[in-house]
């Protein structure tokens, strides 16, 4: 008994060490370099990025945010939702003007949407109306959600020209609006019923077929092939939107033309 308790005096303070220097507060946030300068690209520019969780949760699922730059801004903004200090009313919105594509806590980005130009520019006041009027803005709950994932989701939801959605390991993606059991994809290309984020099915041009089991997505995508898996992703053709003049930097037109036929079938 007295040998254990010298090795447990012996290994405690290293242990406190090791959590000490791999703490959140020495992860790596430095910018992965994949985002334009603002004073390269004096263009209006939206932009969505995922990373995997911090930590444990890394393994299960990811982390998305919104950067936003109107036309000439000196700088980007970008909107997530972060779960720290809720439970003490501290609003789960966070806004930063820092470089937007900065790791997340040592995880590396992936940028899902780049859109620049005219159709970034009149995409923006819609992004901006969808976050003020998110539904759980004190709000953060892991699972099933509202989270992190329901935020982005809402605001896709709720833009239109956004044509792609989360990846299948953004649990809380599912949880619609106010909990709506129906609504229109994230891509605006299909449709969705879900049981407050624990079971459900989505049918779209861009999402293909999805089954949501307790939070956890399974699914075919038909229009970039791939089978969908949570905790891992995609097994497959990497994602892109099911609309490339509409994200596409220069044709606004076209953008428009899709935009009215995806409102008058969907009315995203």
């Amino acid at each position: 008994m007295r040998k254990i308790f010298l090795l447990f005096l012996i290994w405690l303070p290293l242990i406190t060490l090791a959590q000490v220097q791999n703490g959140w507060w020495n992860a790596d946030r430095s910018a992965l370099g994949i985002a334009p300068a603002p004073e390269n690209e004096r263009r209006a520019v939206v932009q969505i990025y995922t990373a995997r969780a911090y930590g444990w949760r890394g393994n299960f699922a990811i982390h998305p945010w919104i950067s936003i730059k109107e036309k000439d801004a000196p700088n980007f903004t970008t909107f997530e939702v972060v779960g720290f200090s809720s439970q003490q009313g501290t609003p789960v919105i966070r806004k930063r003007n820092t470089a937007p594509d900065l790791r997340w806590y040592g995880n590396d980005p992936e940028i899902i949407l780049d859109i620049r130009g005219e159709a970034a520019q009149d995409m923006i006041p819609n992004i901006q109306k969808a976050i003020k009027s998110y539904p759980y803005p004190e709000t953060y709950r892991l699972f099933p959600g509202p989270n992190s994932n329901t935020f982005i989701s809402y605001i896709m939801r709720n833009t239109p020209g956004i044509y792609i959605e989360l990846p299948p390991h953004a649990i809380g993606k599912d949880w619609i609006g106010k909990a709506q059991l129906f609504g229109v994809t994230e891509s605006g290309t299909g449709a969705q019923f879900s049981l407050f984020g624990l079971f459900g099915i989505t049918v779209g041009l861009a999402e293909g077929i999805e089954i949501n089991i307790l939070g956890l997505s399974f699914g075919i995508d038909f229009w970039m092939p791939a089978i969908k898996l949570p905790f891992i992703g995609r097994l497959g053709f990497k994602d892109r939107p099911v609309f490339e003049k509409a994200e596409a930097k220069e044709s606004q037109t076209s953008n428009e033309e899709s935009d009215s036929w995806k409102k008058s079938i969907f009315q995203k």
